[in-house]
């Protein structure tokens, strides 16, 4: 028996011991990366909730100054957390690699930029207008926390690091919870449906700290990105699309906090 493993996927053997190292590699892979995240963000979502008052009068704050009053040190420690994060990007690279396949098996190369860049910027344009209202109505119902997506101070790499950090969530998340756990579930045997949803509820589960908003909303975010995953058989496209939604969302709240009535701030 074969197994069916998603958009770009190599067929391997469907044997006992390669599936155990393809589950065990799994596993290992999401506990040093977005499985850990999500359990830091169930554990962070238990205090809001139990915190006194509600869930839009807490912050939940992103991009934020690692070494305050010392410019340079900041810098170091932003340009860090950046590189580290990704990491295990590299790991699923060089496991690709090993099993014969490689990144261009997810559809992350340089062979389609432009066509990439194009489809990236039509989901973001989309994707963003829909989130911004569901971000504000959930937070108005009382489902969300608010969101600051940045407080650095204001210093010459500010905007350079935070588009870094947007490229950088989008490599991670991408790779990993779209192109490597939708290839490797479909290897395991894992049918399109469930595959689906355990890429969805994961990327829901990491940003569960935004309160429940974040997390429905990233779901339906799963939903739609792991469709056009299957369609286009790359990520690439999803890369540029949330590359360009994160970079909206931390410049723009950098140029806009306190200037417009509609944006709310901590």
């Amino acid at each position: 028996m074969q197994a069916e493993a998603g958009p770009g996927a190599r067929e391997l053997p469907d044997d006992g011991p390669r599936r155990r190292t393809w589950r065990h590699e799994t596993l290992l892979v999401l506990a040093l990366s977005l499985g850990a995240s999500g359990l830091s963000a169930l554990i962070s979502f238990v205090g809001s909730v139990t915190r006194p008052g509600g869930l839009k009068d807490q912050a939940a704050t992103l991009n934020a100054s690692a070494a305050p009053g010392r410019p340079w040190l900041d810098l170091a420690w932003q340009l860090f957390d950046i590189a580290t994060a990704l990491v295990p990007v590299l790991l699923v690279f060089h496991l690709l690699t090993r099993e014969g396949a490689g990144p261009r098996t997810l559809g992350f190369d340089r062979t389609r930029p432009w066509p990439d860049l194009g489809r990236g910027a039509g989901v973001a344009a989309v994707i963003g207008g829909i989130g911004i209202g569901f971000y504000l109505a959930a937070r108005g119902l009382g489902f969300n926390l608010t969101v600051v997506p940045e407080a650095l101070p204001d210093v010459w790499w500010k905007f350079p690091v935070l588009v870094l950090s947007a490229v950088q969530n989008a490599v991670l998340e991408e790779v990993i919870v779209v192109g490597y756990l939708l290839r490797r579930l479909g290897q395991l045997g894992w049918g399109p449906m469930g595959a689906l949803a355990a890429s969805a509820v994961l990327r829901g589960s990491y940003h569960l700290y935004q309160g429940v908003g974040g997390f429905l909303g990233n779901v339906a975010m799963g939903v739609v990105f792991v469709l056009l995953y299957r369609r286009w058989g790359r990520v690439g496209p999803l890369v540029a699309a949330h590359s360009l939604l994160d970079i909206g969302a931390f410049v723009g709240y950098a140029l806009l906090a306190g200037k417009v009535g509609w944006l709310p701030t901590a």
